[in-house]
């Protein structure tokens, strides 16, 4: 095959080419737009990079003051955007818009974190970065790092992480890895969203086999990004599988799980849900259902109804005090 009409080794359709001779080609969350103050909700937003020399920057987002006393702190969210481990970034439209609505709805400083993507860079990279945003975040707790925003206006009594589809995934495992005390890190995270979670196995349940097409392709996707672990059952995408680390080490003290009725890897988020609730873990755990809905359909369109909904109680979560009863599920 010549060089005008390369060979394709691997391909999801719409999404990604990758060539044999090495190259790849994004087909889509490639276009971005840059940060600044948003018109329609007053939010500011600015870059920063936080590991010179890479590619790794965080977008962090601060709410309209005006709105509240200046000086009052405000919950902190780091949040990871999805795209499957290998699409998209903070600067992606559906996401900066997303973050803008989310920040002016709860009140919240944001950091969006930009990880390394698959696969030129496969898995681990995207959780490393990840942990990395996370830890320099958290670095500004006593009021001395290097963003005013975060020094002046996050409160690091109230630190949650969250995120969609492959984000949301992140947001799980970084929160598995500080609950690990051989870390060494005192992250003090409250809580966890994940919104329509990135979890798999290589054993159907629920209606995954109803739709071969969409099973085929999630059953492709993790090899495909993280080549050096390609098993489903891998604890990092199937925290459930047998010999995964406990849940009971999840380090956070409340988790909120946002499924969509028509999203394939509902039944995951829904055993995840319930995994929490039965193994031991001190905490509170929720769960919201959007019906007739589909995966990140809120990222499409946020002035419809139920993408209201979702933010709403997202929003909630962040802002609501810990139950005095722990060891809950809640639906």
């Amino acid at each position: 095959m010549d060089s005008v009409n390369p060979e394709i080794a691997q391909e999801f359709p719409g999404l990604v080419r990758v060539y044999k001779d090495g190259r790849v080609e994004r087909l889509k969350g490639t276009d971005t737009v840059p940060a600044g103050t948003d018109p329609r909700t007053g939010v500011l937003s600015k870059d920063v990079t936080i590991i010179p020399g890479s590619d790794v920057f965080v977008r962090l987002y601060l709410p309209n003051l005006a709105v509240n006393t200046p000086t009052q702190k405000l919950p902190l969210l780091v949040y990871f955007h999805g795209g499957g481990f290998f699409l998209s970034t903070p600067a992606s439209p559906n996401y900066h818009n997303y973050l803008n609505t989310l920040v002016a709805e709860s009140r919240v400083v944001a950091v969006s974190v930009h990880y390394r993507l698959a696969p030129e860079h496969p898995l681990p990279a995207a959780y490393e970065d990840s942990w990395a945003a996370l830890r320099w975040a958290v670095s500004h707790r006593d009021s001395d790092g290097p963003e005013a925003w975060l020094n002046n206006h996050a409160d690091f009594g109230r630190v949650f992480l969250s995120g969609e589809s492959a984000g949301a995934n992140i947001a799980h495992n970084m929160a598995m890895a500080a609950g690990n005390a051989e870390s060494g890190e005192d992250l003090n995270i409250l809580g966890i969203a994940l919104v329509h979670p990135y979890f798999w196995g290589s054993v159907p349940i629920g209606s995954e086999t109803l739709d071969p097409v969409r099973k085929g392709l999630v059953d492709r996707g993790w090899p495909f990004v993280c080549p050096s672990s390609p098993d489903c059952d891998d604890p990092r995408i199937n925290p459930v599988a047998a010999g995964a680390p406990s849940l009971a080490g999840l380090g956070c003290r409340r988790v909120l799980v946002c499924v969509a009725e028509k999203d394939v890897m509902r039944d995951r988020g829904w055993v995840y849900f319930r995994a929490l609730g039965r193994i031991g873990w001190m905490g509170v755990v929720e769960i919201h259902e959007t019906d007739g809905e589909d995966h990140a359909f809120h990222l499409f369109d946020l002035e419809c109804e139920k993408a209201k909904d979702l933010i709403g109680r997202l929003a909630a979560f962040f802002n609501s005090d810990l139950p005095a009863s722990i060891g809950n599920c809640t639906v």
